[in-house]
């Protein structure tokens, strides 16, 4: 059973959800989140830059699981920022993943100007109107997220980015630690590149793959994780890391692993539409 990490506002999220990004809209993206359901998990994260909201609104209409049992994370794009847009874009993916309302709605890319701002101001009337139940962003450094929480009357509750031992973005993470902000990892485990000694030790320890060791990491730092996979024995994997824990120094071992070197775009320098 996966646990939760529990947010600001009171909800109640999943430490551990799938990523469904480069999955198409097609039936083996339906046949995916069934998979991932009947392997224990409950939060399933896509974007409407992912093309594939209506394929996985199919596959949680067929899991057999409650809805209110569900916690779906979907995301603005970045030609859809400002106010009235917003609102629209909002009603397109909540239309195509066949839903009556999202938990956690999220601004994906800042951009280069404060365009976020009444972007925002949409999204807080979501969230007042009961349509989403956590309102957050992602890619957001420590000065944009300073510069939002500035400017808004209801800061976001959540904030997705890129992490994983080889890359730390500590003033983000801290930021957010500190004014109550929950950091989700996208990326949490660089498949291939998680060959480094701290997390070989701590593998051959506790009998685990990098994999587990890094996700592990991942949880005892507080962080929510969102990895990606197709394939069902992946998704076992990812989240069979409940049954140990590592030590204060190992924790700090792998933390010494960062590069500061990112492997996904850069918030100061991307905003494709």
């Amino acid at each position: 059973m996966i646990p939760n990490f529990k947010l600001e506002n009171g909800v109640e999220v999943p430490a551990i959800g799938l990523g469904t990004w480069l999955m198409k809209d097609d039936e083996q993206t339906a046949r995916c989140i069934k998979d991932a359901v009947e392997a224990g998990y409950r939060s399933i994260d896509t974007a409407m830059f992912y093309h594939n909201e209506e394929s996985i609104g199919k596959g949680i209409k067929e899991c057999g699981i409650p809805r209110e049992q569900l916690y779906i994370t979907t995301k603005l794009w970045n030609d859809d920022h400002g106010y009235e847009k917003t609102l629209e874009a909002f009603s397109g993916s909540l239309k195509r993943l066949g839903l009556t309302y999202i938990d956690e709605y999220l601004i994906h890319w800042p951009g280069f100007d404060e365009s976020y701002l009444p972007t925002w101001k949409a999204f807080e009337k979501l969230y007042q109107d009961g349509l989403i139940r956590v309102i957050g962003v992602s890619n957001f450094t420590k000065p944009l997220l300073q510069h939002l929480i500035d400017h808004c009357a209801i800061k976001p509750m959540v904030n997705q980015v890129e992490v994983h031992p080889l890359f730390q973005p500590n003033n983000a993470i801290n930021f957010c630690q500190e004014n109550g902000i929950q950091v989700e990892a996208w990326r949490p485990i660089v498949r291939g590149k998680l060959d480094k000694e701290p997390i070989i030790k701590a593998a051959e320890k506790y009998n685990k793959t990098l994999v587990q060791v890094t996700m592990r990491w991942h949880y005892q730092k507080g962080i929510r994780t969102i990895p990606k996979t197709t394939h069902k024995e992946r998704m076992i994997e990812n989240a069979d890391i409940f049954d140990f824990t590592l030590t204060d120094d190992e924790v700090k071992a792998i933390s010494g692993l960062n590069t500061f070197v990112r492997t996904g775009e850069s918030p100061d320098e991307f905003f494709y539409v």
